[in-house]
């Protein structure tokens, strides 16, 4: 019987995991978080408290990935700490919510930067999008190998973009926006709705290390290669978006950034001119394609894992026999995903609908270290989350409060997400009794 292949490196998680994280991200929310929050330190204050909370989160799962480095990921870890039913609702919510509606996300994105040369109408950028997932398909079902070759290029060309963003920022634009007055940051109070609002944009831009543990049954050492790669991905993550932010400054005034439609290739534009906008550009369809590709990649590990657990259809858990893929998880993941690009359409729709539910689970899955703490498990490399407990408590707490203002703030959005996850608990019943 055909078996996955153990073939990805350190580096390849390590791109994998960066490169799931800066995706469209860095390149639309700002302009989403400059509205909300029209003080230069505000923006920062959320910047650094998403990248702590993801170091956080990073530490944290990196201890899980060492226990267990199983494909699957996340779905290991809530299904050996709580059962079952909590392994099969993540499984089901990733494929209905979060990473197709990811995938949506940022193929909608990166069909919203071709359209900077190629002029396109909601319907020409959702036909961009679908054609795109159809490619990505099609690469990542050839191989695990070829989509981490993917992952490594396209993560590559994109920090090699971003380098020159924030090199054009700060050597060549100017603080004389006003944007670094010490009055912005009293300017009209403190902002705590549009704080809630913005952490939606900072948290998807976070988003994504996580997908190294995803792979970790085709890696060549899990236990010791995964957490190392989540680790290096969020500290080096945490500060590329600092400095980008830094650059947007010095590039545009803060009511400018919130108002632009392709920020980072306005921003450019002003110090460079038409050509370097275009660069910037072409630099974000990269980026924003290469995470779609990482995306497509990773996931299906979740659904094989669930087939092959008899808890989800069978076909799903079935491999390549020439390319030793999960090709039906694949194909079923691109599906939902075009169909979601069909109903919600916009970015800013997208990523509400999916950032609320991952949300959830993130702090169910920290959870479960305490309860693996209790059962004295220990993994072979002997790694232990720093600083524990209040790593992993402080991750849990804004993961809280996070679910809970997102619901408040974006209610739409939301309460499709809770819909479709209580859909899976009768489903999961189902697949259990006719296992």
């Amino acid at each position: 019987m055909p078996q996955l292949k153990k073939e990805l490196t350190r580096f390849d998680l390590t791109m994998i995991a960066i490169g799931s994280m800066i995706g469209s991200g860095i390149f639309l929310t700002p302009s989403i978080i400059a509205k909300a929050l029209p003080s230069t330190y505000l923006i920062f204050l959320v910047w650094l408290i998403g990248g702590a909370v993801t170091l956080c989160g990073a530490l944290t799962f990196a201890e899980l990935g060492s226990l267990f480095p199983q494909a699957g990921g996340v779905y290991v870890f809530l299904s050996k700490g709580y059962g079952n039913i909590f392994g099969f609702l993540y499984g089901w919510a990733y494929y209905l919510v979060v990473n197709t509606g990811g995938i949506a996300a940022l193929s909608v994105a990166f069909a919203t930067y071709l359209g900077y040369f190629i002029p396109l109408n909601s319907s020409g950028i959702k036909i961009v999008a679908v054609s795109g997932i159809i490619i990505l398909t099609y690469i990542n079902i050839t191989g695990v190998k070829s989509g981490g070759i993917f992952s490594d290029i396209f993560t590559i060309l994109k920090l090699v973009g971003i380098a020159g963003l924030i090199f054009i920022g700060i050597v060549l634009g100017s603080s004389s926006h006003n944007n670094f007055s010490v009055s912005n940051f009293f300017n009209n109070g403190l902002h705590l709705q549009g704080i809630g609002i913005a952490m939606v944009g900072v948290l998807w831009s976070y988003g994504g290390w996580q997908h190294a543990t995803f792979t970790a049954g085709e890696a060549k050492r899990p236990r010791i290669d995964v957490p190392i790669a989540m680790i290096i991905a969020a500290a080096s993550v945490t500060l590329i978006y600092l400095l980008s932010n830094l650059a947007y400054m010095y590039l545009l005034p803060i009511n400018t950034i919130g108002a632009s439609h392709s920020l980072a290739a306005d921003a450019v534009q002003t110090v460079v001119g038409v050509i370097g906008g275009s660069l910037i550009a072409v630099a974000i369809f990269i980026s924003t394609f290469g995470t779609a590709g990482i995306y497509t990649l990773t996931a299906p590990r979740i659904y094989y894992a669930m087939a092959s657990d008899g808890i989800f259809f069978k076909s799903v858990s079935k491999i390549h026999p020439k390319y030793n893929t999960p090709y039906n998880a694949i194909l079923i993941q691109s599906s939902w995903a075009i169909i979601l690009i069909l109903f919600w359409g916009t970015f800013e729709n997208l990523i509400s609908y999916v950032v609320f539910t991952d949300w959830i689970f993130f702090g169910l899955t920290a959870a479960t270290i305490f309860i693996f703490r209790k059962r004295k498990l220990s993994s072979d490399t002997g790694y232990k989350t720093p600083l524990y407990p209040l790593t992993p408590l402080f991750f849990i707490a804004v993961s809280t409060w996070f679910v809970i203002n997102t619901l408040i703030e974006k209610p739409e959005q939301a309460i499709a997400g809770i819909i479709m996850l209580g859909l899976g608990v009768p489903i999961y019943f189902y697949w259990k009794n006719k296992k």
